[in-house]
């Protein structure tokens, strides 16, 4: 049995209104393109999450917002202020706290945390651009087994780059 997690970092974002607090930064046309691109990628690989959490921030929930209609994710999505530019230990503690047991979770979030979580998870040296897509998956039956001990594998990365 296993789980399995895919890990996203928001989508580009844009600086145009210095008024705003980084909490509240959109996403730009760059970001609004990307998002919908990849939830079309997450349900052309057959793995739309049965779980969506985000961080609390503009960006990450837009970009949330967007995989999730254009994947066909019909469920909600979990905002947690406490994923609002995280460490890595609390996306694991977010995991950690899910209730029910969704075979695949989808977290979106910020740099650098988003990168060291694929990274301590997978044991991978990768680098997380925005909009990228990182699937891992994780040797754990329940969500309550997750932590840094685990040794997940990064079965596949998209950068929206390279999707065209």
């Amino acid at each position: 049995m296993s789980k399995t997690l895919l890990v996203m970092r928001h989508a580009k974002s844009s600086w145009t209104d210095e008024s705003l607090a980084d909490h509240d930064r959109p996403l730009n046309k760059r970001g609004r393109n990307a998002a919908p691109r990849m939830g079309q990628l997450i349900r052309e690989q057959g793995i739309v999450p049965d779980h969506v959490a985000c961080s609390s921030a503009t960006r990450a929930r837009m970009t949330a917002e967007l995989v999730a209609e254009a994947c066909g994710y019909a469920g909600s999505i979990q905002l947690l202020r406490e994923l609002y530019l995280a460490p890595p230990g609390a996306y694991v503690e977010a995991a950690q706290r899910i209730d029910s047991e969704p075979e695949r979770v989808l977290v979106v979030g910020h740099n650098p945390g988003i990168t060291q979580l694929v990274c301590e998870l997978a044991h991978a040296d990768e680098v997380m651009p925005t909009g990228a897509l990182a699937l891992i998956e994780l040797p754990i039956r329940r969500w309550t087994e997750l932590d840094f001990g685990v040794c997940g594998n990064l079965v596949r990365l998209w950068r929206p780059r390279e999707l065209g």
